[in-house]
């Protein structure tokens, strides 16, 4: 099937956009080992239908190129980033006590190729991010990349690297101001702690709260110092649906374009939120998820689309498939072409699935709620902050090359342990790919205040070589 679908002609959203897209081949190769439910198989699978829908043809490929070891250090710890680097199945056992400092082993377990996957999904977000800063992109897509949970020093919730913090700093560079907007099941906490103490990147996180991973995000977490009022939290109970979530997600983020007025916005898309996810509780159909990125299309503000989470693969693929399409401004039959992995869909083959019948545990007086408490935390904040600019830091050179081929409280845990064996794949040996060479990135430190220390009383442990336990900040972003 070719290009199939219609032109979405009528409103702000059916403009034409420049959309460049992200995929390298070998990422559906890596394992996370046997019954763990992160396939990054689903990234591929998901691949494999927009190719088939002819979406491919609509956008600019590329495939991203690694991430050096010093750009993943903008914001990570050095030695946190050595031991990825170095840490091997092989050798892990030896290491007993850094995997612990670091947390790796039980919901992010060190598996074959591990830093090459991490280079790989960040220099999709940073490739992504500086498009979108040199304005060769309206919307820049990595649905590898999203891993929202990783901390400046440790691993969480099967995330290593936050690609998403790394891709925001990269933003900050020709933008005052940053929206950072999550609509993954879990709580976005990885990137809200990066920023918790600064008014030049907004949070934004709709997701379940209570007794689930990673057990953060309540609605009185607000942000701190220059950040106060710069986080917002959106706690959902089970059984979310479509309409319910609309009601919140767009007047709460109208509400954040008309005061915060970002310069660019990046989208996580975790499609775990989706009905019938294997680790998730919601509610939504794969057109109510893709509402919201419809919606942050319809701003015409420069846009990072990038996945997360996701454990019914078959639901990942059609969902991030159809988010593609809305990118472009194309509406996909709902009839799925034949590909790859049209098995997987089967029985009936369509792009999208009816939700469940399961109780919608969110009341109208509980969104009501919600809805009329966040906007009043939005009211007082003071209409777009303004910064001073110290000398800029030099571009990150990005050498993408054109995809020819189209072929934890006491720790919540993210995963019960339960082995997901259906929908598997099979590693492949990895290949390597072409660095990416960021020139100067020291300097970044030297001209950019956002990577100073920020005071924050988000803290968590970087433990230090000897074992001892030293209390550190994440990266605070200051004005």
């Amino acid at each position: 099937m070719d290009g199939s679908g219609n032109s979405l002609l009528a409103g702000p959203e059916g403009r034409k956009k420049r959309v460049c897209y992200y995929y390298d081949s070998e990422v559906g190769n890596y394992y996370y080992g046997q019954g763990h439910p992160m396939k990054p198989h689903r990234i591929r699978m998901a691949h494999s239908l927009l190719v088939h829908y002819g979406l491919h043809q609509k956008m600019d490929v590329f495939a991203p190129t690694k991430a050096k070891e010093r750009d993943l250090c903008l914001f990570h710890a050095d030695d946190y980033v050595r031991f990825l680097k170095t840490v091997t199945p092989e050798t892990q056992h030896e290491q007993i006590r850094q995997l612990k400092r670091f947390n790796v082993g039980e919901d992010c377990p060190v598996f074959d190729g591990l830093f090459p996957f991490c280079q790989t999904y960040a220099g999709g977000s940073l490739g992504g991010a500086v498009r979108l800063n040199q304005k060769m992109a309206d919307i820049a897509i990595n649905w590898a990349g999203g891993l929202h949970h990783a901390k400046k020093c440790e691993a969480s919730g099967f995330c290593y690297v936050n690609d998403i913090v790394l891709a925001i700093l990269e933003l900050l560079k020709f933008h005052e101001r940053v929206l950072y907007i999550d609509i993954d099941i879990h709580h976005g906490d990885g990137v809200e702690e990066a920023f918790y103490t600064t008014d030049r990147v907004m949070t934004v996180s709709f997701h379940k709260f209570g007794d689930y991973f990673p057990g953060t995000g309540d609605i009185r977490d607000v942000g701190f110092e220059k950040g106060k009022y710069y986080s917002l939290n959106v706690p959902l109970n089970d059984g979310i649906d479509d309409e319910s979530y609309q009601c919140l997600f767009k007047p709460i983020i109208s509400k954040v374009m008309e005061v915060f007025q970002p310069g660019a916005v990046v989208l996580q898309c975790g499609a775990d939120s989706l009905s019938g996810d294997r680790l998730g509780c919601f509610n939504l159909s794969v057109k109510g998820h893709a509402e919201c990125v419809r919606f942050m299309r319809s701003f015409n503000v420069p846009l990072l689309l990038v996945g997360g989470g996701g454990y019914t693969m078959r639901n990942v693929a059609r969902c991030w498939c159809y988010e593609t399409g809305v990118a472009v401004g194309v509406e996909l039959e709902d009839k799925m072409p034949y590909n790859e992995y049209y098995e997987y869909f089967g029985p009936d083959y369509t792009l999208h699935v009816a939700p469940s019948n399961m109780e919608n545990q969110n009341s109208l007086q509980y969104l009501q709620t919600i809805r009329e408490r966040l906007l009043e935390n939005l009211s007082r904040l003071q209409h777009v902050p303004s910064i001073q600019f110290s000398e800029r830091p030099p571009d990150t050179e990005i050498l993408d090359e054109d995809e020819e081929e189209m072929d934890v409280k006491g720790k919540i845990r993210i995963w019960d342990g339960e082995f997901y064996d259906s929908e598997s794949e099979h590693a492949e040996n990895l290949r390597s790919n072409h660095d990416l060479d960021a020139n100067n990135v020291a300097a970044l430190r030297r001209h950019t205040p956002e990577l100073t220390e920020g005071q924050t009383t988000k803290r968590f442990k970087c433990n230090e070589e000897k074992g001892s336990n030293v209390s550190r900040n994440s990266h605070g972003i200051r004005a």
